[in-house]
């Protein structure tokens, strides 16, 4: 494909993408009410009186739209990891596009799974954030910064979840090779920490902890299957040159 091909073809795959988003932030927006229930749900854990303070007449507009934001995003996810399949598809070897479906399922099940420990964790760091500033300070949530914490929070974690997504994709492009990547193991760690700290909206030890060590353990699970990829690979190519020489 030239260059313009290219840019063609991912034109194409945005519009199809904003599109499922803008489906699915309609969706959202007219179920509002049981999502909201369900959002809230955390910080009624953490209170015996869990309603919000709205301080601004603007503030519930702005919350729904934020809310219904956010589930499009979460709700189009298969349909944006199906669009970004089909766009780096053609670069791929025909052993390794028959890997689509597995990998769009996967990374829905990484994203869900993602924003679900988010959401479990959730009343833990609300406790953790009640109490590090001590017993004088009297807890009044709006409902734009709760709602705001809880949905970065859920998509904080679904995308930190993508990770080995991430990186076997580069492994089958060709940008990574396993071995690089068991040699910067220990570099890899670290910047995994340090990048936890800082998605991370609440700065909460229990969030930073639930999502890091998932982080380390996708690492070393991408590592293996990356190996086991580049091994296919390199017999593919073998039977691509016997195959002419034959």
């Amino acid at each position: 494909m030239t260059l313009v091909e290219h840019l063609t073809e991912l034109r194409k795959r945005l519009i199809i993408s904003v599109v499922a988003v803008g489906i699915g932030m309609l969706v959202v927006f007219i179920f509002y009410d049981p999502i909201f229930d369900f959002l809230v749900s955390p910080y009624c854990a953490t209170s015996d009186d869990c309603r919000l303070l709205q301080t601004d007449p603007l503030e519930g507009f702005g919350v729904r739209m934020r809310v219904a934001g956010y589930g499009g995003i979460a709700l189009a996810m298969p349909v944006i990891l199906w669009q970004l399949w089909r766009f780096v598809a053609p670069g791929l070897y025909a052993n390794e596009k028959r890997y689509a479906i597995p990998f769009v399922a996967s990374a829905v099940t990484l994203f869900v799974l993602g924003a679900g420990i988010a959401y479990a964790t959730m009343p833990m760091a609300l406790e953790f954030l009640a109490d590090i500033g001590g017993d004088n300070l009297e807890q009044f949530y709006s409902p734009n910064r709760y709602f705001r914490l809880v949905t970065y929070m859920m998509l904080a974690f679904g995308i930190g979840f993508e990770f080995p997504i991430l990186l076997l994709f580069l492994i089958m492009a060709g940008v990574l090779e396993v071995d690089m990547l068991r040699r910067g193991r220990r570099m890899a760690f670290v910047i995994i920490t340090v990048v936890v700290a800082l998605i991370t909206p609440s700065g909460d030890p229990y969030s930073m902890l639930a999502l890091s060590l998932p982080m380390i353990l996708f690492y070393e699970i991408a590592l293996r299957i990356g190996s086991l990829i580049e091994k296919r690979r390199a017999a593919a190519e073998a039977a691509e040159v016997a195959g002419p020489a034959g």
